[in-house]
């Protein structure tokens, strides 16, 4: 009886502990998100003074990645969109590993033929540069760049090339992948938008120096948040490597 009474004491007092630390969590994680939206909600009003007048000469260039649950949400993509362009940021790729955005926003890029003309508004007055990628995009590039490369080693002169001894370097997948149309700018910045934090299939050779922040989902996006995600990648510092 008393090995009973004491095996359900310490039952008893292991539940109370996992409750109680289950409970501080969950206050802890409510904090975050409080103290978040508050914050959030002072950027957007412009009450903080630190996120007054930021200088962005290092972003030139901005990646959005969207879940492909979250891709068909055009109105919140083209707020984004909106929100980038006020704040001067001037190229912008997006991408979403199954191409619904390019099905859904590209189209709207050469005339103003439907509602998509908010988005060529954006294009048409010269602000913002915007670029459409699907997983596609990124297997079509390697695979074109690899015959490229493979057509121009079973081209070259085999008295003047030991063609056994020929290796193609980084720089050589480089030159491929920018001749065949798939190099393009590196993102300095690439945000992430959905449930993953990782880029969702985004051309790895194009964020070899890319800050990559996650922004959660793309139905709770604040102007805020957008904000706060530029600020904190104009206070960091980059080592580059020789």
């Amino acid at each position: 009886m008393q090995i009973s009474w004491s095996s359900t004491i310490v039952e008893l007092i292991l539940g109370l502990l996992w409750y109680l630390i289950h409970l501080l969590i969950s206050l802890f994680d409510l904090w975050l998100h409080l103290s978040n939206y508050l914050e959030c909600y002072l950027i957007s009003s412009e009450l903080l003074p630190k996120y007054r007048n930021i200088h962005f000469e290092r972003l030139k260039y901005v990646g959005i990645v969207v879940d492909r649950r979250e891709a068909n949400n055009i109105l919140k993509i083209k707020q984004l969109l909106q929100w980038l362009s006020t704040i001067g940021v001037k190229h912008v790729v997006l991408y979403d590993i199954e191409g619904v955005l390019k099905e859904l926003l590209e189209p709207g890029i050469d005339a103003p033929r439907d509602e998509k003309s908010s988005y060529l508004d954006l294009n048409a007055h010269g602000r913002m540069h915007i670029e459409c990628l699907s997983g596609s995009d990124g297997k079509e590039g390697i695979a074109k760049a690899a015959n490229l490369l493979c057509s121009n080693f079973c081209n070259c002169d085999t008295h003047e090339h030991n063609k056994n001894a020929i290796a193609f370097t980084e720089a050589d997948m480089a030159s491929a992948l920018r001749a065949v149309g798939s190099g393009g700018p590196e993102p300095d910045l690439l945000l992430v938008y959905g449930p993953v934090r990782c880029h969702l299939g985004f051309p790895v050779w194009r964020l070899r120096f890319t800050e990559i922040m996650h922004m959660g989902s793309l139905n709770s996006i604040k102007y805020g948040s957008v904000v706060k995600a530029l600020y904190r990648f104009s206070q960091k510092y980059q080592n580059y490597g020789t």
